[in-house]
């Protein structure tokens, strides 16, 4: 590695990035409100694919150059920390809403607490979670609730398993076994991938079986604005894992220096975690 400090040149990623996420996020917020913007929702997403493979491309020939030192290294991980943290926040902003309203909204509907003047709007007003009955005419509660044992407990299992592969696959890395470090990553992605497929099966079933939708009072809502939202980076985190599987291929990384392995192992790590999270508090609790 150069001992000279690598200032990388101007990218126009990051401000790309932003253009098609916020292409995204509007069009898709769009289509679910109004059912339409579908073509616009799609084109972001497109976009946010390319930005991440010719980003994922340039940092890689950038290291492959020999370009990193350590400095450059250390940048990198605080980087990533950095980026992990803003993940907490965002996550614990939705977690806040769930528990603000479990904890102190709806109490204070049933005529509890301090503002339990509130119970004056809906006098008949019960508080339960999950909310099967929301107060008002405006929303219809669900008919049922999705069982955790089921899909839930086996997506649950799936996650806690990729987490054991991939730190085998980096323990296997780097002992420098590359065949043993691809296979157990591979199993990784294959993990995700099934996760992903399982809880694609769940929503089919919460709408069609459960009435569980975005329309199903606070409790729909909040179930989709949670569990979408971690499915999102669980397909972010599997497509970085398959990048970082074709570099791995390829030989771009050693026992000493696969950095790029780590931070999508901590990213991944990361969604493992928030799924717990999901799972006790939305699903069982």
């Amino acid at each position: 590695m150069s001992s000279q400090y690598y200032v990388p040149e101007s990218s126009r990623w990051p401000i790309v990035a932003v253009i098609v996420i916020a292409v995204f996020a509007v069009s898709a917020g769009t289509l679910l409100s109004y059912g339409s913007g579908g073509a616009l929702t799609l084109l972001g997403l497109v976009g946010i694919l390319l930005v991440m493979f010719f980003w994922f491309r340039d940092v890689a020939r950038e290291s492959l150059a020999g370009l990193y030192d350590a400095q450059m290294d250390r940048s990198f991980r605080q980087g990533m920390a950095w980026f992990i943290f803003s993940e907490v926040m965002f996550f614990s902003a939705f977690f806040g809403a769930l528990f603000y309203i479990r904890t102190f909204a709806l109490p204070w509907l049933d005529g509890e607490g301090a503002k339990g003047v509130t119970a004056l709007l809906w006098p008949d007003f019960v508080a339960t979670w999950p909310l099967l009955n929301p107060p008002g005419e405006e929303f219809s509660g669900p008919e049922g609730v999705v069982d955790p044992w089921h899909l839930p407990l086996i997506n649950t299992i799936l996650l806690v398993t990729s987490s054991l592969t991939l730190t085998l696959a980096h323990h296997a890395l780097k002992a420098d076994q590359q065949r043993l470090a691809q296979a157990w990553l591979l199993f990784t992605i294959v993990l995700g991938a099934v996760f992903l497929f399982v809880q694609g099966l769940e929503y089919v079933e919460a709408y069609q079986t459960l009435g569980l939708t975005l329309q199903a009072g606070v409790y729909g809502g909040t179930f989709f604005l949670l569990t979408g939202f971690h499915g999102l980076h669980v397909t972010i985190g599997a497509l970085t894992l398959v990048a970082i599987f074709i570099r791995l291929r390829r030989g771009h990384f050693s026992p000493q220096q696969h950095f790029g392995f780590e931070a999508a192992a901590w990213y991944w790590h990361f969604v493992d975690v928030v799924w717990l999270g999901l799972f006790i508090f939305v699903y069982v609790v």
